[in-house]
């Protein structure tokens, strides 16, 4: 069965905890010069806000900071998270039916366009939520350019190569961290700057097992997906999931880097 992108980009209940591990500093830091006090920034694709409120505390109480994300559940979880946030909105919606009382200095997306099978249209609703010379900022992968050492194991790699083949099927973009530049470009944005976020972790350093175990991750809570989708078979996702993790924990395992772009550009 051909997966279709908006359920395909729906997040599965659990996704929640690599969510909550990110923040502006750790998993968004080239936003930061972008960030001034007092203005009005909107996160598209927020998940639990978890970014979103470090965006909050970087424009100061004289700015507003508004996540939008249409997962219910990240939504009622972020709203509890960040209750002491007062100058941060989060909101259950649908990017392409959102209408905002005020337009917005920035529109800022992390890791969400990969989801999408229409990002143009995406980058389209993003430049009609900005005012006059607003800019817009998109933090996006090339999952065709990721890179292990050593090289995980084969059950892990067939998983990986279907996962790509499975978003491929519904019209996502697998590497379109290296195409959004020429993207802005085509819908006339300005002063578009390419800025490499590259994520990398090494054996040893805080956190290694969680980072590089985000595919493990995706093997648990996409790969049923990919599996009703006939993608892979469950006995593969399951054995995918055990000599990984069995990896994670051996001294093969050195270091993994996961290429990320952020691309910014104004009116």
């Amino acid at each position: 069965m051909k997966p279709i992108a908006t359920e395909s980009a729906q997040m599965p209940k659990g996704t929640s905890s690599v969510l909550d591990a990110r923040s502006l500093e750790n998993s968004y830091a080239s936003l930061l010069p972008l960030l001034h006090n007092g203005m009005r920034v909107l996160d598209v694709g927020c998940g639990t806000g978890a970014i979103t409120a470090g965006i909050a505390n970087a424009v100061g109480p004289d700015g507003t900071a508004v996540g939008i994300d249409s997962s219910a559940h990240l939504i009622a979880k972020g709203r509890e998270d960040h209750a002491a946030i007062h100058n941060l909105q989060l909101a259950e919606a649908d990017l392409f039916s959102y209408t905002p009382e005020q337009p917005f200095d920035l529109v800022v997306s992390a890791r969400v366009l990969q989801w999408l099978s229409n990002p143009v249209a995406a980058l389209e609703k993003f430049k009609s939520l900005l005012r006059p010379g607003g800019c817009i900022s998109i933090l996006d992968y090339n999952h065709t350019a990721i890179e292990w050492n050593a090289p995980p194991p084969q059950s892990m790699r067939d998983f990986y190569a279907a996962f790509l083949q499975w978003r491929a099927d519904a019209g996502m973009d697998n590497a379109i961290g290296d195409h959004l530049a020429q993207l802005f470009l085509t819908l006339g944005l300005q002063n578009i700057r390419c800025i490499r976020a590259n994520e990398v972790c090494k054996k040893g350093e805080d956190g290694f097992l969680a980072k590089a175990g985000l595919w493990t991750k995706v093997a648990e809570l996409r790969g049923p997906q990919m599996v009703q989708d006939g993608y892979i078979t469950e006995a593969a996702r399951l054995q995918a999931i055990t000599d990984y993790n069995a990896w994670l924990e051996s001294d093969a395992a050195q270091w993994m880097a996961m290429k990320l772009n952020d691309v910014q550009g104004s009116l």
